[in-house]
């Protein structure tokens, strides 16, 4: 493996595959990534699999299709920390004989009747100050330490050894990773310094934390990345929101595309404090990003062509007619893709298809006693309506509608309306759907209602 000769900046990703690719992670990869091409630098992708037991190819395979779909790519092929036991294995002879690490006879751990052994860091036992590009100077005292296993045997390095061997072989510039790998810098320092590498430039950044404030987990809702994706968030909607956890660019700005999070980034703006995933916010954001999305109308489009709850329907084969319903009503109220799947199966646009079965009690405004009266309001409104040539817009609608409305109480005349045209208690305003289901409709459902009470 080539060392950095020419300085470049080059970060890496050193993921574990013990289990899925988890928000923190996905974040702690975008930060690299967002540093490392700022400044014209390399990112590469390195799995730190030298738990044999708890690594799994399943594993590696998540992390790879978690990041591909993120848009996170890397510069050359992914290494694999388990492929390279004879270069660990050079380098902890090496320190046997310089001195500096020793085999420990383990007490009270026998394997075969034998007392185990390891591979032991000696300790020099001094304090240890780095200037942390998030935190600042921070300093520690090794001899809190000990001295710390670097290896089970020549064949099995850990992680503290494989990291530091890796990050020199690899001529990693910066290790950006998240706080509570604090307590580990001090140890690869140390190693450092026995093999006589250069020490990389850290940076710590905040942990991701739930809403109380303790640390993100399952119990707190989705936490892999593969959730997220499978409920249909956008890759740049999540990019976009783990971008700002942590970091400020300073300004209100809050929508970012991925070239625009790269020309904006800089660690001076990295905070020291925890980051509270709010998954509303995320929601939001994601709104925001569907919005940009040329191709989201189509497929609400092609989404509600295609569900077996409308199939009787005369009206879902009339794609104009279902393209205005898409972006008129639908594509408003989807925060994620999988909010389109409830809208459908809670019956939220069956009056777009279907004839709505009202409750003669609901079409009165309050459960307005007097039935007589709304009736009487629903013969003037479909009075009203008749009457109207040309034009039949939601805007149309309103100017011809609101004077009667304004005169017989609005909730007097816009709930009957809006009830009788769409059979539900929360729905889209009368004048939209009315505009939508067109004249004829409309004064069908308002014959329908006038009946019914």
């Amino acid at each position: 493996m080539q060392r950095n000769n020419d300085k470049t900046i080059i970060v890496r990703f050193p993921p574990s595959p013990t289990g899925l690719l988890h928000i923190g992670g996905a974040r702690t990869a975008l930060f690299n990534y967002l540093f490392a091409k700022h400044l014209g630098g390399k990112i590469v992708l390195r799995y730190e699999d030298t738990d044999k037991e708890r690594s799994k190819p399943d594993y590696v395979k998540n992390i790879e299709e978690c990041l591909v779909w993120l848009g996170i790519k890397f510069d050359g092929e992914p290494v694999y920390q388990s492929k390279r036991t004879e270069i660990y294995k050079k380098y902890l002879k090496d320190l046997v004989v310089a001195g500096q690490v020793y085999e420990s006879k383990e007490e009270g751990k026998e394997v075969e009747g034998k007392r185990s052994s390891v591979l032991r860091f000696k300790n020099p036992n001094i304090r240890i100050t780095w200037n942390d590009l998030v935190r600042g100077e921070v300093t520690f005292d090794t001899t809190d330490l000990g001295d710390f296993v670097v290896a089970k045997s020549f064949d099995e390095p850990l992680y503290h050894l494989a990291v530091v061997v890796d990050d020199f072989e690899m001529g990693i510039t910066h290790v950006l990773r998240g706080e509570d790998h604090i307590s580990n810098t001090p140890r690869q320092i140390l190693i450092q310094r026995a093999i006589n590498a250069p020490q990389p430039l850290y940076g710590h950044i905040p942990l991701i934390l739930a809403p109380d404030r303790s640390k993100l987990s399952k119990r707190h809702g989705a936490v892999a990345v593969t959730e997220y994706r499978d409920r249909g968030y956008l890759p740049e909607a999540l990019i976009n929101y783990l971008a700002l956890l942590g970091w400020n660019p300073g300004t209100d700005k809050e929508m970012y595309t991925p070239e625009e999070l790269i020309a904006d980034f800089s660690l001076d703006r990295v905070q020291k404090g925890g980051a509270i995933f709010n998954e509303e916010k995320l929601r939001w954001i994601n709104k925001q990003h569907m919005k940009r999305d040329e191709g989201l109308s189509l497929w609400i489009v092609e989404t509600l062509m295609a569900s077996p709850r409308f199939a009787q329907s005369d009206k879902i084969n009339a794609e104009k007619y279902v393209k205005r319903i898409a972006t008129e009503v639908v594509q408003e109220r989807l925060e994620i893709r999988s909010d389109l799947g409830k809208l459908i199966e809670g019956g939220e646009v069956d009056y777009f298809f279907l004839e709505p079965k009202l409750e003669p009690a609901k079409i009165a405004w309050k459960q307005d006693a007097d039935l007589a009266h709304v009736r009487l309001r629903l013969q003037e409104i479909s009075r009203i309506i008749g009457a109207m040539n040309g034009a039949f817009s939601k805007d149309d609608l309103s100017a011809t509608l609101m004077p009667y409305a304004e005169k017989e109480g609005k909730g007097n005349v816009l709930w009957p309306l809006r009830y009788s045209l769409t059979g539900k208690d929360k729905s889209p305003d009368p004048f939209t759907v009315a505009s939508i289901i067109g004249k004829e409709e409309v004064l069908l459902r308002l014959s329908c209602a006038i009946l019914a009470l």
